[in-house]
């Protein structure tokens, strides 16, 4: 019995062992130690050992910081007369956001059935779809499109499918995880009266899930407007690659006019992703 409290004794509790206190009425009681200074040194061990490995200079930051002070004085004085060379690489990064996020919301909803332990009682499905969604979504979108490239050769058809893939990782994981939550009372209904699986999801699920959906796929139209524009730093189209090119001259002015163009669009998309949200909720 003695192993088996000490067992269950938290390792801090066994090390640190409890202040013993006496109450006015004669009982012995335990009190916990403050686990606060150990977090606390933990939290300065790995803070340390941080700054070491990453070479972190405060000092570096503050003799450089005129060179920032050049550089953000040149962006916010923006070359107007570049706004014509922005346009149709902007409209390339929208284009490729569009046609990237319509492909992964497509394909990421019957993954996300799949994924769905209310839906899927297929343990080993379940579990190799989730796997599959977590890898999908632990790679960034410049990593895709850099392995796309290889694959497609240059231009925005690289970034699409980076686009598409990076999205279904994102879609299928929070619709998943919006379907584990429905009434699924209509759903089982549905199935005593011997409807398929995929019929009683399109007709008792579907209905629940689709604001839920469709806000999802907007939010990634947002995510995915702003991941593409420096897509083009591997090669496949849209801003990154003016992004990379006034960066390496140094056009700075010409940097401000394509990072202003693109935050006003990007605060565009935001605003109507809000009010088409607003609606749907």
């Amino acid at each position: 019995m003695a192993k088996q409290k000490m067992l269950k004794t938290p390792l801090f509790d066994r090390v640190f062992k409890p202040e013993l206190i006496t109450l006015p009425n004669g009982h012995t009681v335990e009190r916990p130690r403050s686990r606060t200074p150990l977090i606390l040194l933990l939290f300065t061990i790995v803070v340390i050992i941080s700054i070491r490995a990453t070479g972190f200079n405060l000092s570096t930051i503050i003799t450089r910081s005129k060179e920032l002070t050049v550089i953000l004085s040149k962006i916010f004085h923006p070359n107007f007369k570049y706004f014509s060379k922005v346009i149709s690489p902007l409209i390339e990064t929208i284009q490729m956001s569009i046609v990237g996020t319509i492909i992964g919301s497509l394909i990421g909803l019957p993954l996300a059935i799949l994924a769905s332990s209310n839906i899927n009682k297929n343990k080993p499905t379940l579990l190799v779809c989730r796997f599959i969604l977590s890898v999908l979504r632990s790679i960034p979108t410049l990593i895709y499109a850099y392995i796309f490239a290889l694959i497609f050769s240059l231009g925005p058809l690289a970034g699409t499918v980076a686009i598409a893939v990076f999205t279904i990782g994102i879609v299928a994981k929070m619709l998943y995880e919006s379907i584990e939550t429905i009434d699924m009372g209509p759903y089982e209904a549905m199935q005593s009266f011997g409807a398929s699986t995929l019929q009683s999801f399109w007709a008792a699920c579907m209905p629940q899930i689709l604001p839920t959906y469709l806000a999802d796929c907007l939010y990634c139209f947002e995510i995915n407007v702003r991941a593409s524009s420096i897509l083009g730093y591997v090669g496949a189209g849209g801003l990154g690659i003016l992004i990379r090119e006034r960066t390496g001259l140094r056009a700075y002015s010409d940097l401000g006019m394509i990072l202003i163009t693109l935050f006003v669009v990007v605060w565009l998309i935001d605003m109507i992703n809000d009010y088409l949200r607003s609606k749907l909720s």
